[in-house]
Parts: C-alpha cells; sequence; structure tokens
C-alpha cells in the first residue's frame, strides 16, 4: 500500500500513535518489545572508561547464545586468519575488540526479536533494516576516515541510526492493529524515527554527539562545516548506503547536502568509498551471521 492509498482517517490514526509514542519516550519510558537488555548493559558498560575487560567478560558470559556467538567470530576467518581455534570468552572478547563486541550483542538481540511470534509480523522489515544498517556502519567507518571523527564511534552510531523505526516497528507489531492500520502508521513515519531514535540512546546513556547524529540524520542543509562531525559523516553514509542498494552505475545525488562539502566527498570519493565498503560488508556479514 502507498501512502496515497492510507485514508486520511487512518493516517490521523497514525499520527496519533506516534506523537504518543514519542510522548513516551521522551519521558523516559523506554520499553523495546522483545530487545534483549544485553545491548544496553555491554553499550553502559565500554562507555565508561573505569570499566574493565573482565567486566564486560562477566556481562557477556550471563548470555550464553551470546557467548557463543561472539567466540564463533572471533573463530571465523576475518578475525582468525591463522585457524587457530579459541574457546576462552575473554580472548575473544579481546581479539575482536570493543566495536565487535558492541555490534555482535546488537546482532543477537535483532535476531532474537526476529524469531518472538509477536514480531512475526515485521520479521522481513526487520531484517532489512538489519541489512541497511550493517551497511550503513561499513560506510561510516570509511568516512569517519577523512574526518577527525573516531571511526569506532561511527560505526555504531551507523549500526544505530534505525533504532528508532525499529522501535515503532516492534510498538506497531505488538499493539492491536490490523495490517492496514500497520502499513500506514510506517508510512507515516517522516522524521518521527529519528526523533524517537535520540531519545531511545538518550535513555540508555549514548553520547550527546551520538543521539544528536541520529536525530539529524536527513539534516541535509545543515550549515557547512570547517570540521565534519559525526552527524555529516552519517547524513552521508546513509546516502551512500541508499545508493549501495541501486544497480549500477551508481548516482550519488550531493546537491544541497552540505556535509559532502564539509567532509570533502567528490563524486569519485563517493564511488570508490561503495566500492570499499561492499567488501567490508562482506566481512562484517560474514562475522556476524
Amino acid at each position: 500500500m502507498s501512502n496515497s492509498e492510507s485514508t486520511p482517517e487512518q493516517r490521523a490514526i497514525a499520527l496519533k500513535f506516534l506523537q504518543e509514542l514519542a510522548t513516551e519516550v521522551s519521558e523516559g519510558t523506554v520499553d523495546l518489545p522483545c530487545f534483549s537488555n544485553v545491548v544496553v548493559r555491554i553499550s553502559e558498560a565500554l562507555m565508561n572508561p573505569q570499566t574493565t575487560s573482565e567486566q564486560v567478560v562477566t556481562i557477556v558470559g550471563a548470555e550464553p547464545r551470546l557467548v557463543a556467538k561472539m567466540l564463533q567470530t572471533a573463530n571465523s576467518v576475518a578475525f582468525n586468519a591463522a585457524g587457530k581455534p579459541m574457546t576462552d570468552l575473554r580472548s575473544a572478547v579481546t581479539r575482536i575488540g570493543q566495536q565487535m563486541v558492541q555490534s555482535i550483542a546488537i546482532s543477537y538481540a535483532i535476531k532474537q526479536m526476529q524469531h518472538e511470534d509477536a514480531l512475526r509480523s515485521i520479521a522481513q522489515p526487520l531484517s532489512d533494516l538489519w541489512v541497511h544498517s550493517i551497511a550503513a556502519a561499513c560506510i561510516c567507518q570509511l568516512v569517519a576516515e577523512r574526518t577527525k571523527v573516531r571511526t569506532d564511534v561511527a560505526f555504531l552510531t551507523g549500526l544505530l541510526h534505525g533504532i528508532g523505526t525499529l522501535y515503532i516497528m516492534a510498538h506497531v507489531a505488538t499493539r492491536c492493529m490490523d495490517t492496514t492500520a500497520q502499513r500506514a502508521t510506517l508510512e507515516t513515519l517522516g522524521d518521527w524515527d529519528a526523533h524517537i531514535g535520540k531519545a531511545v540512546l538518550e535513555s540508555w546513556g549514548f553520547t550527546e554527539e551520538m543521539c544528536d547524529a541520529v536525530a539529524d540524520q536527513r539534516d541535509f542543509a545543515r550549515k557547512w562545516q570547517h570540521d565534519a562531525g559525526l552527524t555529516d559523516v552519517l547524513i552521508v553514509s546513509l546516502l551512500l548506503a541508499d545508493a549501495l542498494r541501486t544497480p549500477e552505475p551508481r548516482k550519488i545525488d550531493a546537491q544541497g547536502v552540505s556535509a559532502f562539502a564539509s567532509i570533502g566527498l567528490t563524486e569519485v570519493d563517493c564511488q570508490a568509498t561503495i566500492i570499499r565498503a561492499e567488501r567490508r560488508i562482506a566481512v562484517v556479514h560474514d562475522a556476524l551471521k
């Protein structure tokens, strides 16, 4: 169903639902149905400079299936070129690094959501969002290399840029809505997903920089920055990730998007970044599958 096929009444109901959801989140009521809180616990721990690797291992170790996933990733070709098997979680966490620990935790939580009966209606959109998020994260990391933005922060921001959409989809699926009402709601998103995403990340304790970047991910006309920031990196990366989903020759429309100028990305740079990203995305997918 396209937006034009939704009736005014359906769109009004959808808008009211999104407003109520945004109010709940802004007031601190953050409940993401069927989403493992291990993601929040790990993120909070890794953002605290006082956290030791032993504490991270303890948090991960409380989830046996997550432990298995960490070990599987540590023993994958991407992280174990020598082919030496590893069975110790502490060594696995050290090998794959903090960025991958967070990524695996998010992947684990989303895969759990995909298998929940209550969320069956959004299983495919959830999968599509996750695929796009991995692409955005990999491109963010590459684009950040051209700036002073930390590449690990850029990667995580790209991975979580759609958390607002995820939040909305989960609530749409678990509330008493028929299929038509669900579609109408998701078609009425506008920028609600970005604002809700910011509120979710704020409640989870993520940095102000990350929260603002997620909120402003569609601010294409933002003021040109002498030193490109995380928001610029995310804006550009999401547009490149969108281009990656189109057939070649890919056209990247940077017209009116100041972030490209702030970072200093030309059309040639963008095409080269997409080519590099394709290889990296394949590696990350293999590690997180």
